[in-house]
Protein backbone atom coordinates (compact mmCIF):
# COMPACT_ATOMS: atom_id res chain seq x y z
CA UNK A 1 0.00 0.00 0.00
CA UNK A 2 2.49 3.09 -1.27
CA UNK A 3 0.20 5.60 -3.01
CA UNK A 4 -3.69 4.52 -2.93
CA UNK A 5 -7.06 6.63 -2.60
CA UNK A 6 -8.93 6.68 0.08
CA UNK A 7 -12.05 5.39 -2.00
CA UNK A 8 -9.89 2.20 -2.41
CA UNK A 9 -9.34 2.60 1.83
CA UNK A 10 -12.85 2.52 2.28
CA UNK A 11 -13.09 -0.33 -0.10
CA UNK A 12 -10.63 -2.44 1.87
CA UNK A 13 -12.06 -1.43 5.02
CA UNK A 14 -15.57 -2.98 4.10
CA UNK A 15 -13.92 -6.18 2.52
CA UNK A 16 -12.66 -6.75 6.27
CA UNK A 17 -15.45 -5.32 7.97
CA UNK A 18 -18.18 -8.01 6.22
CA UNK A 19 -15.82 -10.66 7.13
CA UNK A 20 -15.37 -9.55 10.72
CA UNK A 21 -19.50 -8.85 11.00
CA UNK A 22 -19.81 -12.55 9.48
CA UNK A 23 -17.82 -14.19 11.59
CA UNK A 24 -18.80 -12.51 14.95
CA UNK A 25 -22.65 -13.42 13.50
CA UNK A 26 -21.54 -17.22 13.73
CA UNK A 27 -20.42 -17.38 17.37
CA UNK A 28 -22.24 -18.91 19.90
CA UNK A 29 -22.95 -17.26 23.25
CA UNK A 30 -20.80 -20.25 24.65
CA UNK A 31 -18.04 -19.87 22.27
CA UNK A 32 -17.88 -16.11 22.97
CA UNK A 33 -17.32 -16.20 26.60
CA UNK A 34 -14.26 -18.95 26.12
CA UNK A 35 -10.85 -17.89 26.85
CA UNK A 36 -8.53 -20.36 25.52
CA UNK A 37 -5.12 -21.62 27.33
CA UNK A 38 -2.56 -18.28 25.72
CA UNK A 39 -5.22 -16.01 25.10
CA UNK A 40 -5.83 -12.94 27.52
CA UNK A 41 -9.68 -12.13 25.71
CA UNK A 42 -12.55 -13.96 24.98
CA UNK A 43 -14.15 -13.29 21.65
CA UNK A 44 -16.71 -11.10 22.81
CA UNK A 45 -13.62 -8.72 24.75
CA UNK A 46 -12.28 -9.26 21.78
CA UNK A 47 -15.61 -7.66 19.51
CA UNK A 48 -15.62 -5.21 22.44
CA UNK A 49 -12.17 -4.41 22.18
CA UNK A 50 -12.98 -3.04 18.38
CA UNK A 51 -15.65 -1.50 18.74
CA UNK A 52 -13.83 0.51 21.38
CA UNK A 53 -10.83 1.24 19.10
CA UNK A 54 -13.28 2.30 16.08
CA UNK A 55 -15.31 4.36 18.01
CA UNK A 56 -12.08 6.17 19.24
CA UNK A 57 -10.77 5.92 15.63
CA UNK A 58 -13.81 8.14 14.44
CA UNK A 59 -13.09 11.24 17.22
CA UNK A 60 -9.55 11.45 16.02
CA UNK A 61 -10.11 11.06 12.34
CA UNK A 62 -12.99 13.93 12.89
CA UNK A 63 -11.28 16.10 14.75
CA UNK A 64 -8.07 15.95 12.22
CA UNK A 65 -10.66 16.28 9.06
CA UNK A 66 -11.90 19.54 10.91
CA UNK A 67 -8.27 20.83 10.81
CA UNK A 68 -7.88 19.41 7.30
CA UNK A 69 -11.22 21.39 6.20
CA UNK A 70 -10.08 24.41 7.71
CA UNK A 71 -7.38 24.31 6.05
CA UNK A 72 -8.13 24.30 2.43
CA UNK A 73 -5.75 22.38 0.69
CA UNK A 74 -7.83 20.43 -1.89
CA UNK A 75 -6.78 16.42 -2.88
CA UNK A 76 -5.21 15.22 -6.12
CA UNK A 77 -7.16 11.82 -4.80
CA UNK A 78 -4.16 9.64 -3.47
CA UNK A 79 -2.55 9.51 -0.15
CA UNK A 80 1.15 8.27 0.39
CA UNK A 81 1.35 5.61 2.45
CA UNK A 82 4.60 4.50 2.02
CA UNK A 83 5.84 5.77 5.75
CA UNK A 84 2.25 4.05 7.09
CA UNK A 85 3.37 0.66 5.45
CA UNK A 86 6.57 0.41 6.83
CA UNK A 87 5.48 0.63 10.29
CA UNK A 88 2.43 -1.38 9.84
CA UNK A 89 5.00 -4.15 8.85
CA UNK A 90 6.91 -3.74 11.56
CA UNK A 91 4.48 -4.92 13.71
CA UNK A 92 2.27 -7.24 12.01
CA UNK A 93 3.16 -10.25 13.55
CA UNK A 94 4.12 -8.41 17.40
CA UNK A 95 1.30 -9.10 20.05
CA UNK A 96 0.34 -5.55 21.07
CA UNK A 97 -0.83 -4.13 24.39
CA UNK A 98 -3.65 -2.71 24.24
CA UNK A 99 -4.16 0.80 26.02
CA UNK A 100 -6.15 1.13 29.17
CA UNK A 101 -9.00 3.21 27.53
CA UNK A 102 -9.33 0.38 25.03
CA UNK A 103 -9.06 -2.57 27.34
CA UNK A 104 -12.57 -4.64 27.37
CA UNK A 105 -14.63 -4.36 30.49
CA UNK A 106 -16.06 -8.33 29.22
CA UNK A 107 -19.56 -6.44 29.76
CA UNK A 108 -20.57 -6.45 26.82
CA UNK A 109 -22.27 -9.10 24.18
CA UNK A 110 -21.02 -9.36 20.62
CA UNK A 111 -24.02 -7.80 19.65
CA UNK A 112 -23.69 -4.98 21.73
CA UNK A 113 -20.29 -4.57 20.24
CA UNK A 114 -21.19 -5.20 16.41
CA UNK A 115 -24.44 -2.14 17.05
CA UNK A 116 -21.04 0.21 17.91
CA UNK A 117 -19.25 -1.12 14.89
CA UNK A 118 -22.27 -0.69 12.61
CA UNK A 119 -22.63 2.96 13.84
CA UNK A 120 -18.82 3.80 13.77
CA UNK A 121 -19.43 2.71 10.34
CA UNK A 122 -22.15 4.85 9.49
CA UNK A 123 -20.24 8.10 11.30
CA UNK A 124 -16.78 7.05 9.05
CA UNK A 125 -19.13 6.83 6.40
CA UNK A 126 -19.87 10.29 6.53
CA UNK A 127 -16.70 11.75 6.49
CA UNK A 128 -16.00 9.88 3.27
CA UNK A 129 -16.64 13.20 1.18
CA UNK A 130 -14.35 15.27 3.15
CA UNK A 131 -11.35 12.57 2.99
CA UNK A 132 -11.93 12.95 -0.58
CA UNK A 133 -11.80 16.32 -1.09
CA UNK A 134 -9.25 17.34 1.02
CA UNK A 135 -5.81 16.69 1.06
CA UNK A 136 -5.50 14.59 4.34
CA UNK A 137 -1.46 14.13 4.79
CA UNK A 138 -1.35 17.19 7.57
CA UNK A 139 -2.01 17.64 10.47
CA UNK A 140 -1.53 13.93 12.28
CA UNK A 141 -2.52 12.50 15.52
CA UNK A 142 -0.30 9.96 17.59
CA UNK A 143 -1.10 6.38 17.79
CA UNK A 144 0.66 4.77 20.87
CA UNK A 145 2.90 2.38 18.52
CA UNK A 146 3.14 3.52 15.37
CA UNK A 147 3.30 7.15 16.20
CA UNK A 148 2.13 10.62 14.25
CA UNK A 149 -0.82 9.14 11.42
CA UNK A 150 -2.75 11.36 9.16
CA UNK A 151 -6.16 11.04 8.66
CA UNK A 152 -6.29 8.42 5.85
CA UNK A 153 -3.27 6.63 7.75
CA UNK A 154 -6.00 6.24 10.61
CA UNK A 155 -8.78 5.55 8.18
CA UNK A 156 -6.73 2.70 6.85
CA UNK A 157 -5.90 1.53 10.59
CA UNK A 158 -9.53 0.69 11.17
CA UNK A 159 -9.63 -1.73 8.61
CA UNK A 160 -6.13 -3.15 9.83
CA UNK A 161 -6.85 -3.44 13.18
CA UNK A 162 -10.41 -5.09 12.48
CA UNK A 163 -8.03 -7.31 10.20
CA UNK A 164 -5.75 -8.30 12.70
CA UNK A 165 -8.64 -8.92 14.98
CA UNK A 166 -10.79 -11.29 12.71
CA UNK A 167 -6.80 -13.35 12.90
CA UNK A 168 -7.07 -13.29 16.85
CA UNK A 169 -10.96 -14.22 16.84
CA UNK A 170 -10.45 -17.10 14.05
CA UNK A 171 -7.00 -18.24 16.13
CA UNK A 172 -9.44 -18.42 19.32
CA UNK A 173 -11.86 -20.56 17.53
CA UNK A 174 -9.25 -23.15 16.02
CA UNK A 175 -7.70 -23.65 19.58
CA UNK A 176 -11.35 -24.28 20.66
CA UNK A 177 -11.90 -26.93 18.42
Amino acid sequence: MQNTTISDIYEANASIRAKLRQTLASITDQQAKVRPDGENWSISEVAEHVSMVGSGLYRICAKLLSKVEAAGYPSDGTVDMTTFSAKISEIAEVKLEAPDMVRPTGTKSIAESLSSLEETENSLRSLRPIFEKYDTNKPKFSHPYLGDMSAAEWLAMYGLHEGRHLRQIKNILEKMG
